[in-house]
């Protein structure tokens, strides 16, 4: 039985009056590991604005994590945020605070209130990115890679039914994206759904899944030969 956390039927997708993908028919299932790629400039970087509410759906349907994009008001957006975790190339930590104090600034802005359970928290999903002795340090005392380590930490917070990673290991080197990337399997072997965006196709040969391409204004299924 399929379980959708993602769907998007016929939708068209637009940035700023452009049509940048047309008939997009996508289908994300709980659990799921999906890839989006394609060449910088087809449209994988609109698609995800879209999914977390930057860009406005207004050609055809799509729902995720309950909520209609179609329908989706500017007061509903954080609500989505909240239900999806977002990982950026460029980590966007706060840069005047320490780890601890990054995360439990995310918990605050999420109404969450008691600082014990905030603590508690925040421990635990920097033990699952084995980030958890680094609290204490600043975002400049990091290296790139345990800086998205924070951020993927960052979007577990509040336990998000949808990761979205754009380009999570694009600043990295290659060792380092494999250690990021591994991080991410161990999430997702956890039950979580990621989507992430991605030009890296060394990683879709060591980690073969469900990969989407951005090409010629579509996103289509790819499917990968084996051996």
């Amino acid at each position: 039985m399929s379980n959708p956390i993602l769907q998007l039927k016929d939708a068209s997708i637009y940035q700023g009056g452009n049509l940048i993908l047309s008939d997009v028919n996508v289908e994300v299932n709980k659990g799921d590991f999906v890839y989006l790629i394609g060449k910088t400039g087809t449209g994988k970087s609109s698609f995800m604005k879209t999914l977390y509410g930057d860009l406005p759906l207004t050609k055809g349907e799509g729902h995720i994590v309950d909520f209609d994009l179609k329908t989706l008001k500017e007061k509903e957006i954080p609500f989505l945020r909240r239900k999806l975790g977002v990982v950026f190339q460029d980590f966007k930590l706060l840069t005047d605070r320490t780890i601890n104090d990054n995360l439990t600034f995310v918990l605050k802005a999420t109404g969450w209130k008691d600082k014990k359970e905030m603590a508690a928290r925040v421990e635990e999903v920097l033990t699952k990115v084995d980030m958890k002795t680094k609290g204490f340090k600043f975002p400049h005392e990091l290296s790139g890679g345990e800086q998205q380590r924070v951020a993927i930490a960052r979007a577990l917070l509040n336990s998000p039914e949808l990761i979205l990673a754009d380009e999570p290991t694009g600043n990295l080197d290659p060792q380092t994206s494999i250690e990021v990337m591994e991080v991410l399997q161990d999430i997702s072997k956890n039950g979580n759904t990621i989507l992430m965006a991605t030009h890296d196709y060394a990683l879709l040969l060591k980690y073969p899944s469900k990969t989407l391409k951005c090409e010629d204004n579509a996103i289509f299924e790819v499917v990968q030969r084996k051996g």
